[in-house]
């Protein structure tokens, strides 16, 4: 089944010295203020577009994870997945590192780090953001 979310974003001002906020209207969680100081400098409990790729990101990974290592045999009992979007005022996004750290009894870290490579390359965020160099560090809890 096809599915399609929907956000949007109200946007008053020029770039520098506006303010918007972005609605996740889908699923209807929410509203948030957004504006380029919080984007560029600091957050002060603002979001970003980055900070909505890296929440999109991470989650998508995990699924994207979660679901190798089920098929595998070796299901997570928890995975822990963050992802940092760097951004550069000027270049745009220069990067995302996802980092996990998974609790997957059964699997050892050969396969581990395969399926956490084949879960970076295959998760639909990850391929939506093909052009952006994207890196990993995977480990297992000890």
């Amino acid at each position: 089944m096809t599915t399609t979310r929907t956000a949007h974003t109200t946007w008053e001002g020029n770039l520098v010295e506006g303010t918007g906020t972005v609605a996740l209207d889908s699923s209807e969680i929410g509203q948030y203020p957004v504006s380029w100081p919080s984007r560029a400098e600091q957050p002060n409990g603002k979001t970003s577009p980055e900070e909505l790729i890296a929440a999109a990101h991470s989650s998508c990974y995990s699924m994207a994870l979660s679901n190798g290592l089920s098929q595998a045999g070796t299901p997570p009992t928890k995975l822990n997945t963050r992802a940092e979007v760097t951004f550069t005022p000027g270049e745009g996004i220069t990067g995302i590192h996802l980092t996990v750290q998974a609790d997957v009894p059964g699997v050892d870290e050969e396969a581990f780090r395969k399926a956490a490579e084949d879960a970076k390359a295959n998760c639909p965020v990850s391929q939506a953001l093909a052009g952006t160099t994207i890196s990993l560090t995977a480990s297992l809890s000890s």
